[in-house]
């Protein structure tokens, strides 16, 4: 299975802050906000992932980030040249895909969990139709929203009703097959003039292979899209580092811990971060 994180937008949500700077370059406390999607990626073991993201900041977010060689990656890089839908990914993603299965995760969302490793790996695990994870929020409207039966099954989706059906958010997690890259040839723009990802899942419904799987407490959720929750995500990533010593999306460390990379590798970007607390942690692995 290969991965794609779309990284794509103007972040107008995030204006002033996001005119200069590309949105998943800002700092989710002491990380880059890709970083996170990224080693959510890297935790259901892909290695081979595509970023996409906007003209401006693709060449950004390259020079930053590479070719992922120092995590044990590869990593490329695909231009969204307008905001066409998350589901345009696939569009654009339609070579580097190839026959492969993919998972596509939004360049602003954050997954948090100590069960997260075992989630991922079971949803690569099932290779036929569309795996998608629901979390229960407040505010429904303002996502796509699935209404689930009590046997655990599909029933409607909707992009950001007025007036949703349940409280289950679709989180910016999506793993397909490879049927995914015909099924989004085929979708047209909606109203606002955007590939709707809503419209592709409900694709995978109407065939009877679309799969949902809610997330209790056990897993944490957020949207960094705006300012608030991009606060609340530091601060949360803040206090669970510091209660536990262990650092919440770094590639260095999900890299070492899974073999993509050995002892040398994580000594030198130890070395390069030097004086930071970032580079203290990494010590502490080498010293473990």
């Amino acid at each position: 299975m290969k991965g794609i994180i779309l990284a794509g937008g103007s972040g107008t949500r995030l204006f002033p802050a996001t005119l200069g700077v590309c949105k998943q370059l800002l700092p989710v406390y002491d990380k880059p906000m890709v970083y996170y999607p990224l080693t959510t990626l890297m935790l259901s073991g892909i290695r081979d992932i595509l970023i996409v993201s906007t003209p401006r900041d693709t060449p950004l977010l390259s020079q930053f980030i590479g070719n992922g060689t120092q995590w044990g990656l590869s990593l490329s890089y695909a231009v969204q040249d307008t905001p066409r839908g998350i589901a345009d990914a696939f569009r654009v993603g339609r070579d580097f895909i190839g026959k492969d299965d993919v998972a596509l995760i939004l360049g602003d969302n954050i997954f948090i969990s100590n069960e997260l490793q075992t989630i991922l790996h079971a949803a690569v695990s099932k290779r036929t139709g569309a795996r998608l994870f629901a979390c229960r929020v407040s505010d429904p409207e303002r996502f796509g929203v699935v209404e689930i039966d009590k046997d655990s099954r599909v029933i409607s989706l909707e992009e950001k009703p007025k007036k949703p059906k349940s409280r289950w958010a679709v989180t910016g997690l999506y793993f397909y097959d490879n049927s995914v890259v015909e099924a989004a040839r085929e979708l047209t723009p909606s109203a606002r003039g955007e590939l709707e990802i809503t419209t592709l899942n409900a694709s995978y419904l109407s065939r009877n292979s679309l799969h949902v799987e809610q997330f209790g407490r056990a897993v944490i959720w957020i949207d960094t899209g705006t300012h608030e929750s991009l606060l609340e995500a530091s601060v949360l990533v803040r206090t669970l580092q510091k209660r536990h010593n262990q650092m919440i999306g770094s590639p260095e460390e999900v890299a070492f811990r899974l073999g993509y990379i050995g002892k040398e590798q994580l000594a030198a970007t130890a070395s390069k971060y030097s004086n930071s607390e970032y580079s203290y942690y990494l010590q502490q692995i080498l010293d473990e």
